[in-house]
């Protein structure tokens, strides 16, 4: 089976039918459903176990103009990296950031529908190691990243309740796609 990048450079696409989409936290700069300034990133993961990420950036993400902080692309790739073990491990386990290197190869637009795919390379049920890229709508990569990941249960990395949807919730739209075409 060819790799992503090979299916990517060869101009190959997989249309990957949704499985599951995950939950959100309240005040998450990534995901929060509360935070005005958040992305408010909705989590995919499909069958290929991959994970993806649609977002669109809005002008306080920007850091040139039009164009999206790299702090922010890198925020976006790190927790999408760090989710996509979760179908791994269960959803009460998270990943927290060992390690994250980023590559910037083009300018992220803001005010945009932008796909961000993360995907875990390897793993030893502790630690694990991802890689992600950002997916512009002309089906070219702008960042890549890879990270490194420590297996952790939510009640030790953070003071919510998993089981409370003012903290911790899924909200399901008639809007979520039944599939996401990757390279």
């Amino acid at each position: 089976m060819l790799s992503s990048v090979s299916n990517f450079l060869m101009g190959f696409f997989m249309e990957l039918k949704v499985l599951n989409k995950q939950n959100n936290s309240r005040m998450c700069i990534v995901c929060g459903f509360k935070n005005d300034l958040s992305l408010q990133a909705e989590f995919y993961e499909l069958e290929d176990k991959s994970l993806c990420a649609l977002v669109t950036f809005k002008d306080v993400h920007q850091g040139y103009p039009s164009r999206v902080h790299g702090g922010i692309l890198a925020a976006i790739l790190d927790e999408t990296i760090g989710r996509a073990m979760m179908p791994y491990t269960g959803e009460d386990k998270w990943g927290v950031t060992m390690t994250l290197t980023t590559k910037y190869k083009k300018p992220v637009p803001i005010n945009e529908e932008i796909r961000i795919i993360g995907k875990i390379t390897s793993g030893d049920g502790r630690i694990f190691e991802g890689e992600g890229y950002i997916l512009l709508n002309d089906d070219k990569i702008a960042v890549t990243a890879k990270g490194t990941y420590i297996c952790m249960s939510l009640e030790k990395i953070a003071e919510m309740d998993p089981n409370n949807d003012e903290d911790w919730a899924l909200e399901k739209k008639d809007t979520d796609p039944k599939t996401i075409d990757i390279p």
